[in-house]
């Protein structure tokens, strides 16, 4: 998995969530700076939990839609008797 490019946009309102809960639940502040490590820290350290949990997601879906596509073409089936 390579590193994940965020847009500038993106960036900005994830520092600001953090900015945000660092306030709100922590009763602490945190500069925009600090925020933006703790944005490259989880992504370069959690990132792959999270990514690797959207393919498990992914692949499980796929096989349910794969069964239920299954038992679709099943029930178009003409008898041959």
């Amino acid at each position: 998995m390579s590193h994940i490019e965020l847009s500038k946009d993106e960036t900005t309102r994830m520092v600001d969530k953090i900015k945000t809960y660092f306030s709100q639940e922590l009763n602490q502040e945190i500069g925009g700076f600090d925020a933006e490590f703790l944005i490259d820290f989880f992504s370069k350290e959690l990132g792959a939990y999270y990514y690797n949990r959207g393919l498990s997601d992914a692949h499980t879906l796929l096989l349910e839609k794969t069964e239920e596509l299954g038992y679709l073409i099943q029930e178009l089936e003409k008898p041959t008797t």
